[in-house]
């Protein structure tokens, strides 16, 4: 595909041809516990890996409603495949906001995939000629067995002794990858230990932390990103909600198609629960459930997009109310899928069922820090309280 002929609605259109497939070999992908090379081409030739890229290196830049639409659709097809390719495309957009030098070593190819670990700091880094030595292992960094790029969030120790956070940009072949994946859920997304000894990284591919916090960088002006740049907390919100939003639809269209459909679930109208009043309230209850997490993920794609626009960056209320949603609609998700699975009677438990995938991967998924019930709401709800964003706990 010629990359000005492609919009999002013309990758959207090709993920959802990928559905069928991609959940097909779902089961694959749990039992290899990492993504198929079909999988991962299907993606790439919808033009997935793309939609982050600046436009001046080959990609879509696509604005954000169109990312969120699209990582939702992916997950809709395959629970695991969906958190994956979410974790990629968010790092791969925190590399836009690198100084121009390494986004043009970053992304020589406009469809690369980068992974890393970035909010928490692990690990060290130690400054020597022309660059720094970096050492440390980073637990939980999905997608990194089939990334490009690895962007690790680290410890500088400074002169004085203090320590400030960096984050380096690293190629994912310069680091060893342990085969420590062996989970319960999201047993497909491949989120390896990946670790550094004694690995020089030059000078350049080394930035402050405050990029975490929508600061500038050296060698990148900050009016480079107007228009893409949403803010980095309330954007991992964003586009992890839309990976809950489409495991529940995904399970939601598991659960109707019903036992004997290729990839059904284990409940349907030749069941006889189907024609049980309370199955049919709890399957609507499930529906609506879907249907207002959509609603809250479309709320939040035109109040980044907006300050985008402007070059601006979130305010703090704007940046609590995502979180604090984005928190509400996982929850949503959750929820409906749980229904889901109980209504579908014992032979949901079997294996080579899908939908009890797609259950113990969002169970897993809402572990995640960003989802874990308290920080997201706690600071919306001081903001709507009329207190500061970090009032101490009494």
């Amino acid at each position: 595909m010629a990359t000005a002929s492609i919009g999002g609605d013309a990758v959207l259109r090709a993920v959802s041809a990928a559905v069928p497939r991609l959940r097909a070999i779902g089961g694959e992908v749990e039992e290899r516990r990492w993504l198929t090379d079909e999988s991962i081409a299907l993606l790439e030739e919808a033009g997935v890996f793309r939609i982050v890229t600046p436009v001046r290196f080959g990609g879509l830049e696509l604005p954000l409603a169109d990312r969120l639409r699209i990582l939702a659709e992916v997950s809709r097809g395959c629970s695991s495949t969906g958190w994956a390719v979410t974790v990629w495309v968010y790092t791969t957009w925190l590399a836009t906001l690198f100084p121009d030098e390494v986004r043009k070593e970053i992304f020589a190819r406009p469809s690369v995939r980068v992974s890393g670990v970035a909010p928490a700091p692990r690990g060290s880094i130690t400054p020597v000629r022309d660059g720094f030595v970096l050492n440390g292992s980073w637990r939980f960094n999905t997608g990194c067995r089939g990334a490009d790029w690895n962007l690790m969030s680290t410890s500088l120790e400074q002169p004085d002794g203090s320590r400030e956070t960096v984050i380096a940009a690293v190629p994912m072949s310069e680091f060893s990858v342990a085969d420590d994946w062996h989970t319960s859920a999201g047993c497909g997304t491949g989120s390896s230990t990946s670790t550094a000894e004694d690995l020089f990284v030059p000078a350049h591919r080394v930035v402050p932390g405050g990029v975490m916090r929508g600061l500038a960088v050296p060698g990148r002006a900050r009016a480079a990103a107007v228009g893409r740049d949403y803010g980095v907390t309330p954007l991992i919100a964003a586009k992890m909600s839309a990976a809950f939003f489409g495991i529940a639809r995904g399970a939601l269209d598991l659960f109707l198609a019903g036992p004997g459909h290729p990839g059904g679930g284990a409940a349907a109208p030749r069941d006889d629960r189907a024609g049980h009043p309370l199955t049919q309230i709890r399957v609507a209850s499930a529906a609506h459930r879907i249907t207002a997490a959509g609603a809250l993920m479309d709320r939040w794609a035109p109040v980044l997009q907006a300050r985008a626009d402007a070059g601006e960056q979130p305010t703090p209320e704007e940046a609590a109310t995502v979180h604090g949603e984005a928190v509400y609609a996982a929850q949503l998700a959750r929820e409906a899928v749980e229904i889901l699975y109980r209504e579908s009677g014992p032979s949901v438990i079997h294996r080579d069922v899908p939908l009890q995938r797609f259950f113990r991967d969002i169970e897993g998924f809402a572990l995640h820090p960003f989802f874990r019930d308290g920080f997201g709401p706690e600071v919306q709800g001081r903001l709507l309280l009329g207190l500061g964003p970090d009032m101490p706990r009494p």
